[in-house]
């Protein structure tokens, strides 16, 4: 129903973007520059934008820069972990996978999100 106005998108697709409570503070829905943007707010959102990016590319040089030091060191870097999922190879296919290892809904139900990095 009113498909045509919606841009024939699906009921799916329509709510995906839809915040949640209790979500993760990393949960993609709360990204501040998307909400100033859903609410008209342009200039906010694209200032906003650019202060999101800036930030993980300082994390990034940030983590280049530890990983620079530890090969001088001759120390092993891990770089960054992913908090609920690893990669594994796929038996069948052979491709590197992401494979979820536990611990966020562990996290939701406690409401303990100690663990999770400041990406906005």
């Amino acid at each position: 129903e009113n498909a045509e106005n919606m841009y024939f998108f699906s009921d799916l697709a329509l709510t995906l973007n839809e915040p949640e409570e209790r979500v993760a503070p990393t949960d993609s829905r709360l990204r501040p520059d998307q909400r100033l943007m859903e609410s008209g707010r342009w200039d906010e959102a694209n200032a906003e934008k650019q202060r999101l990016e800036e930030k993980q590319r300082a994390v990034r040089r940030r983590r280049e820069a530890e990983a620079v030091e530890a090969l001088e060191e001759g120390k092993d870097y891990e770089g960054y972990i992913p908090l609920w999922f690893e990669r594994k190879v796929d038996a069948v296919t052979g491709e590197l996978i992401c494979v979820y290892k536990g611990g966020y809904w562990e996290a939701k139900e406690k409401q303990d999100w100690s663990t999770c990095p400041d990406i906005f």
